[in-house]
């Protein structure tokens, strides 16, 4: 089953064409990435699927209501001042979510021992892993996250992984966007590259390491560009 589509999507800002005739599907249960340079039209596509953004033209569809969507974001919305588990509540208050999970969602992601702790003391990653665990208090259906392991360690970047494979297992569709072959190859059933608006390759992402780099197991994202588009990611 079709859990997101677009079929010749396109999107401009002002004199900008930013998507140009984008064309993908994602299916149930997978975990879907979208990889690309800054610019290249991911958020873009985030924000049409969640609504933020009207397209100029195509078709697009979400196979879920508004409040079976979980969204982490590249702007946060924390209240700063408030603490983690507080964060949590005033969100479910605004959205009529029971308060039954909210500390079994913050063990989820590692952060029960800082429930009590203000956004504002919190690291990066921790801050990070805060947004997470409130994408997931309604137990969306599909989760759309926006480079959710940008400027992370590895360490906490692994955690993530691992919670974003569990949500899989438990039948949840994931839709990624980064700019790291390596955490798509690790993580993703299937990837789309988009470049200059446009998908220019798709498929599982091992498929296309192998069609593109015969030396190494996984190229980074500027080589298989430069193969794609005889100029990189700019």
């Amino acid at each position: 089953m079709v859990s997101v589509s677009m079929k010749n999507v396109e999107k401009s800002f002002g004199e900008n064409k930013v998507l140009k005739g984008v064309t993908f599907e994602t299916r149930e249960g997978e975990i879907f990435g979208m990889l690309g340079p800054s610019g290249s039209g991911k958020t873009t596509i985030i924000n049409i699927l969640t609504k933020q953004f009207a397209a100029d033209s195509g078709e697009y569809h979400v196979a879920v209501s508004s409040n079976e969507i979980g969204l982490m974001l590249e702007h946060d919305g924390l209240f700063v001042q408030l603490s983690a588990i507080d964060n949590l509540i005033v969100f479910e208050e605004i959205y009529g979510i029971p308060h039954s999970h909210t500390k079994d969602v913050l063990e989820k992601v590692g952060l029960g021992a800082a429930s009590k702790t203000k956004v504002n003391d919190l690291s990066k990653g921790m801050r990070q892993r805060l947004v997470l665990a409130r994408a997931l208090l309604h137990k969306p259906k599909i989760l759309f996250l926006d480079e959710p392991t940008s400027a992370l360690d590895p360490v906490t970047a692994r955690g993530i992984y691992q919670l974003i494979r569990d949500l899989r297992e438990a039948g949840s569709t994931i839709f990624l966007t980064t700019h790291n072959m390596e955490e798509a190859t690790n993580l993703c059933d299937r990837v789309v590259m988009l470049h200059g608006g446009k998908i220019i390759e798709e498929g599982p992402p091992k498929e296309i390491c192998d069609r593109h780099d015969s030396v190494k197991t996984v190229p980074d994202l500027e080589s298989v560009f430069v193969k794609l588009t005889g100029g990189g990611l700019i």
